[in-house]
């Protein structure tokens, strides 16, 4: 390689070059520097088949606007270049893709186009990777692509389907590639996209390989790996769960040959729920309960027995380690479900609060990025609920709406449409970096912490401990965004809790009058009040203890999921502040001011 001044007609754009394709690039932010000092990083180039011609490897948008600027009619100097040996088209771009690479990250279907011409002038994969610093695995992923229909990469290189639409797509045949090109075509069908699309292409739930009880290979069963080769799935669901009940019942065979009583297989999709047994010993009858999902997961439940059943086995008292018969589980006070509700609700909250203290929002972004593992990954929270009518609850909350208007505002400043359904992350038709960056750069402080606030908001985890944190710090009031509904109660079910939800409502004495009563009377005593009808005072303002900031319980059964953390982490926090304050006292001189507040 040497390098020297060439002449700008001289030059023109090598096949070779990664960003060679497709209209001239956006010079806007070069055109200054160009026009004042020219080009000062040399341009990658290797010799054309013309006398004195040269073709560019690397550096197409500096070319471009030297260009735009001798059509200004301004003074245009020979370019410096590095010019490469002849011949060596994989050298050039492998120059091209490194170059390219330290400045703007181009697309993955670029690279794609890349990689593959590199594989084909003979570099394996692991030399690509060694050369770009790339895993194996990374190189492969990106060639992956070349299983998908080419329109299907440029609708990917230009936005218009995100990455997790893609990743499924390389699932599918290429007949159903056209068959999703055709829906996404029409535009009065529905064209499923992200983990919708899984399904649809396996025309409902998609098995994972690694849920087989039996050798996927040995059987010599079709699977498919996804774009990123890190999950494989059955092609044939039938020809799965044929394989997977033959090893059931074969493992079904080998527990009843070692001595147990009985080896339950339950129906496909019904759940083991371990409150509704006791643990018995193998020579007090108990059985295996075998559950299986419709994901394909199998779970064997050993050593079981009705409550019934264990309590006649037992007689009363057991003997031995394998004879006794251990209490029935405690079922937690709140269900899944119903803590999906909760952790909903209060993210909502929290995040309504939230999006009024841009402060607030900036230091926990601060703390997600100190905090977080490799690059702060951004996902938008989904706020995915177990149940439509959860989600329903969720989505028509006053709070939700309130977030909502604020996000609007935000999305209208930054020159988004309205519409859009969030402000983070790069949906179609969104401006690049360089463009947004500016707009940002022209709001004034207060602005700004209004969007930070919102893509805080969009970002936090429903049921984490931040929603915790900054609940309790905003002192966020969940009487202010929620109220009992539908949903609610139909989450509610256990009649200690509704016997104690009563007393906070109506009253110890109407709790106590109705402790005989059945759930669905004493959801009506608490809706009644409540509402203030069917002769029921109308209650204050009211919300179940899960709820509030922070949170606490109403039996000794204890709690599940977020609301099980919250108290001891409010505790450990005070303990931690207590410390630190200690700390200080005895530590503060004039040699060691402490920090202002």
């Amino acid at each position: 390689m040497k390098l020297d001044f060439i002449d700008l007609g001289n030059l023109s754009i090598a096949a070779a070059n990664m960003r060679g394709k497709g209209k001239d690039p956006d010079v806007a932010d070069l055109m200054p520097s160009i026009r004042a000092r020219g080009v000062l990083v040399p341009l990658l180039v290797r010799p054309n088949c013309s006398e004195g011609h040269y073709e560019i490897v690397a550096g197409r948008r500096r070319f471009t606007a030297v260009g735009a600027v001798a059509r200004e009619g301004g003074a245009v100097k020979p370019i410096p270049c590095a010019i490469l040996d002849e011949g060596d088209d994989a050298d050039a771009l492998e120059a091209s893709m490194l170059e390219n690479l330290a400045r703007v990250q181009p697309d993955e279907v670029s690279q794609w186009e890349a990689f593959v011409a590199l594989v084909k002038a003979g570099r394996s994969v692991e030399e690509v990777a060694d050369s770009f610093g790339f895993e194996p695995r990374t190189v492969k992923r990106i060639l992956a692509l070349g299983n998908l229909l080419p329109r299907i990469r440029t609708l990917y290189r230009s936005g218009q389907i995100d990455a997790g639409t893609v990743r499924h797509l390389t699932l599918a045949s290429k007949s159903q590639q056209k068959a999703w090109l055709a829906l996404f075509d029409d535009e009065g069908a529905y064209c499923p996209t992200g983990h919708q699309l899984k399904s649809w292409l396996f025309g409902g739930t998609a098995i994972a390989v690694k849920h087989a009880l039996f050798d996927a290979e040995e059987a010599k069963l079709a699977v498919v790996s996804d774009l990123f080769g890190d999950d494989s799935f059955f092609a044939d669901a039938d020809a799965f769960w044929s394989a997977q009940m033959a090893a059931i019942e074969a493992r079904k065979a080998a527990y009843l040959e070692a001595g147990w009583s009985d080896v339950v297989i339950m129906a496909r999709g019904d759940w083991f729920r371990s409150w509704d047994y006791a643990h018995a010993g193998k020579r007090k009858g108990g059985r295996i309960y075998v559950e299986v999902r419709e994901s394909g997961e199998v779970s064997f439940h050993e050593g079981f027995a009705t409550t019934k059943e264990a309590k006649r086995l037992s007689g009363g008292s057991g003997s031995g380690e394998d004879d006794t018969v251990i209490t029935k589980p405690v079922r937690p006070e709140v269900s899944g479900p119903l803590n999906a509700y909760i952790d909903l609700h209060r993210h909502a909250a929290v995040r309504a609060d939230l999006a009024g203290h841009g402060g607030v929002a900036l230091r926990a972004m601060l703390a997600h990025v100190i905090a977080g593992a490799d690059l702060w990954r951004v996902d938008v929270e989904g706020q995915r609920a177990p149940k439509e009518d959860i989600a329903e609850s969720v989505e028509t909350c006053s709070a939700e709406a309130a977030f909502d208007r604020k996000r609007r505002a935000v999305l209208g400043v930054l020159g988004f449409d309205e519409e859009a359904p969030t402000v983070t992350g790069r949906p179609m038709n969104r401006p690049p970096f360089a463009p947004l960056f500016a707009r940002l750069l022209d709001l004034p402080d207060p602005v700004v912490l209004e969007i930070v606030a919102i893509v805080m908001g969009e970002t936090l985890q429903a049921g984490s401990e931040a929603v915790e944190m900054i609940g309790l710090h905003l002192g966020t009031d969940m009487r202010q965004h929620w109220s009992a509904d539908a949903a609610f109660f139909d989450q509610l079910r256990d009649r200690e809790v509704l016997l104690a939800i009563v007393g906070e409502v109506a009253g110890s004495e109407v709790a106590a009058a109705n402790a005989g009563e059945k759930g669905k009377a004493l959801k009506a005593i608490v809706s009644d009040c409540l509402e203030g009808t069917n002769g029921r005072a109308k209650a204050e303002p009211w919300i179940p203890k899960w709820m509030a900031f922070p949170p606490s319980a109403y039996t000794s059964r204890g709690r599940v999921g977020s609301v099980k953390s919250a108290a001891s982490v409010r505790h450990e926090l005070a303990a931690s502040a207590e410390g630190e304050v200690a700390e200080t006292q005895e530590g503060d001189s004039e040699e060691n001011p402490p920090l202002a507040a």
